[in-house]
């Protein structure tokens, strides 16, 4: 009963959207936090990085929380039903961290209005739902400048997972990133329907070097693409996390989420009073994302150049979808002096130039 009194405190406190009362302190009772995850914790890659985040809160936070997850949790039912598990425990403040559970967790808050959900890379939030994630793309688009300044053949291969907005958004950076060094690489994408599968990642990496690519980048959780580019003797770039670990020669750095800070705002927010149901989507300058240490194959000039273009990013001086912006078919998408706007790169559903191949409808 102290810990349903808690709850109900802290949410009125939050819907209210007044000066809180620390329900927490209050009850003399820890917050319960829970997490969902799409893959395993070892996964080397996407849920590796959240529950890393996860201890970073549990450290930070110390005796003021605590914490549980449900991990390879398939997206659909199968997710509404752990998610209401989480929430009929007694949990507060619930984390959903994979795209296909946005439904399953709206229907569930709905049905526990006082507890707070955070769904991760979602769209659709409500009074107890907010959203977040990283600009990745950010740090896919400095990858990109490695990647074009490493490659001896011009041909860079992608392993995709699902063609929705944030991956091409990913592709495209990378792209732009790519051509901004060198304009006569190419990106060519395998898409592998499944966001972990280690694989059928490492089949498609494999595919992509016997079609001429000597790098690798991927949008996929495992390390599995990097494991394939190590025994092939090319290069790749990790993703989430990184994946050094799985490829010594092959690794060159990666596109990496540091979840962390923003799972202990959260946490705190709900504790003091102040969590809302909002849209986060923050990047290099708030240092949700980042790029992994680089590999010592890469030249120093190449280091420093990314390090430098990292500070135009976070300084606002340097966008990685600035105009002009020119799509697959050669037309002009977003004019010189101008930069694309949030909402487009939400919906981005086409390749830019550089980039082969059709998109999957």
């Amino acid at each position: 009963m102290a810990m349903q009194l808690g709850a109900l405190v802290r949410v009125a406190s939050t819907l209210l959207l007044a000066t809180a009362i620390s329900a927490a302190a209050l009850a003399q009772e820890p917050l319960k936090v829970g997490f969902v995850y799409i893959g395993p914790t070892g996964d080397a890659g996407y849920t590796y990085a959240h529950d890393k985040g996860r201890k970073y809160m549990e450290e930070k936070l110390g005796d003021q929380v605590t914490s549980t997850y449900v991990e390879n949790v398939a997206e659909g039912a199968d997710s509404e039903r752990v998610i209401r598990q989480l929430a009929k425990s007694g949990n507060e403040l619930i984390f959903t961290t994979s795209f296909g559970y946005m439904n399953p967790t709206l229907k569930v808050a709905k049905q526990f209005p006082k507890v707070a959900f955070e769904h991760a890379t979602g769209y659709k939030r409500a009074a107890n739902v907010g959203t977040y994630m990283g600009r990745i793309y950010e740090s896919r688009y400095l990858t990109g400048v490695i990647a074009g300044k490493m490659t001896k053949s011009n041909v860079v291969g992608y392993v995709g997972s699902f063609p929705i907005p944030e991956v091409v958004r990913g592709i495209n950076a990378f792209t732009q990133g790519l051509r901004s060094v060198n304009p006569d690489a190419t990106v060519k994408v395998v898409w592998v329907s499944s966001w972990y599968d280690p694989a059928k990642e490492l089949e498609a990496a494999e595919s992509l070097i016997l079609q001429g690519a000597d790098v690798i980048s991927q949008h996929t959780d495992s390390a599995g693409p990097i494991q394939a580019a190590e025994a092939k003797g090319v290069y790749a770039f990790g993703y989430n996390s990184d994946m050094s670990l799985y490829g010594k020669n092959a690794h060159l750095s990666a596109a990496v989420f540091n979840w962390g800070p923003l799972y202990e705002a959260k946490a705190r927010a709900v504790i003091d009073g102040s969590w809302k149901a909002e849209d986060v989507w923050e990047g290099l300058a708030a240092g949700y994302v980042d790029i992994a240490p680089m590999n010592d194959a890469v030249p120093a000039d190449v280091q420093q150049l990314v390090m430098d273009l990292k500070q135009q990013i976070v300084d606002g001086k340097l966008h990685p979808f600035a105009g002009p912006l020119t799509n697959q078919a050669g037309e002009i998408v977003v004019a010189e002096g101008e930069v694309l706007a949030d909402k487009d790169m939400l919906s981005m559903g086409y390749y830019v130039q550089g980039v082969e191949g059709e998109l999957p409808k």
